[in-house]
């Protein structure tokens, strides 16, 4: 029984140790802390809240489809790698926005890929919204134990893969007005585990608590400027925050700057291609003891396509989007 228990957990701290990735959170949050990353990280999260709060779906009355990828501290093997693919969309003078997001994030061995459905109300005021969303789905948990590089070949602790189905259910509120918004949301509220036959336990999903809020200034009739804030918490983790930066040229070009606390320094911009696409990059430079390790930083790159609802709206260009 003792040797069952001990085979246990050597199981688990070998196919975490094999994934590099691990030794350096706890090198990079530099904080004492022992803590690793749940919820998939955004760097351009500003510009598709979707991606924290289901609140957002249906934000404007258009047909609104974002792509993103992001190569997380590239160069290192096991690192994350997310890619999502997201469509939401709200009538023409209705209350209801929905959507629905597909996506993939890879950490090491592990690979949990994810489908969830949007709904969102939204209450007008006379100069602002309360809208209230929640989103539902489903995430598939795998974890490929046979990679594993062991001591002893043909190791049987380690013959055995875990490929898991669990359920997903967020909630989420969005305040807004044409200047300015507050938001506060809880994208997975269940705490399923990932347990496998031998009753050993390798995922615990754990709630991830987001407020974010921003405001929008103009400095001249061509250029505008938004900074904003972003406070994540977690169970087992320090709170960390995004302090936000942005600015937009003549609603085409926009640059922007942010610091994620203990983590790293971001510079991002954004490009109109076409009346209805635009394009983002975020580039993140580590600046906790993660840097020693990784040199070539993290990229995220965007791609959005917004379209109007009905065809008599066809040739008419939006109203540009600052959040």
């Amino acid at each position: 029984m003792q040797n069952n228990k001990i085979n246990k957990l050597l199981k688990h701290i070998i196919s975490f140790k094999n994934t590099i990735i691990l030794v350096v959170v706890f090198l990079g949050l530099g904080t004492g802390t022992i803590s690793a990353q749940q919820e998939p990280q955004y760097s351009q999260y500003m510009f598709n809240l979707l991606n924290i709060n289901p609140a957002y779906a249906g934000n404007r009355e258009v047909h609104n489809i974002t792509l993103l990828y992001r190569n997380q501290w590239t160069g290192i093997e096991g690192a994350p790698r997310t890619g999502t693919l997201s469509w939401d969309h709200r009538s023409t003078n209705s209350n209801v926005g929905y959507g629905i997001q597909v996506g993939n994030d890879k950490l090491g061995v592990e690979n949990t890929t994810f489908l969830k459905g949007f709904y969102s109300y939204r209450i007008p005021f006379k100069n602002s919204s309360l809208s209230l969303g929640i989103d539902a789905g489903v995430l598939n948990y795998r974890a490929d134990y046979t990679k594993i590089n062991t001591s002893t070949s043909g190791d049987p602790l380690f013959q055995d893969n875990v490929n898991k189905y669990m359920p997903r259910v967020g909630v989420g509120g969005l305040y807004e007005s044409d200047r300015f918004y507050i938001g506060l949301s809880v994208p997975d509220l269940l705490n399923t585990k990932v347990v496998d036959n031998d009753e050993l336990v390798h995922f615990v999903p754990k709630p991830h608590f987001y407020l974010n809020g921003g405001v929008m200034f103009d400095l001249s009739q061509s250029v505008k400027l938004k900074p904003s804030l972003l406070v994540k918490a977690v169970s087992g983790a320090p709170i960390q925050c995004d302090i936000n930066l942005n600015s937009w040229f003549n609603n085409t070009l926009g640059f922007g700057l942010s610091y994620r606390t203990n983590d790293a320094i971001i510079g991002s911009f954004e490009l109109q291609l076409a009346p209805f696409v635009r394009l983002g990059y975020a580039y993140d430079y580590s600046i906790n003891r993660l840097k020693t390790y990784n040199n070539s930083g993290t990229h995220e790159i965007m791609l959005r396509f917004e379209f109007n609802n009905g065809n008599s709206n066809k040739d008419k260009v939006l109203s540009p989007r600052y959040y």
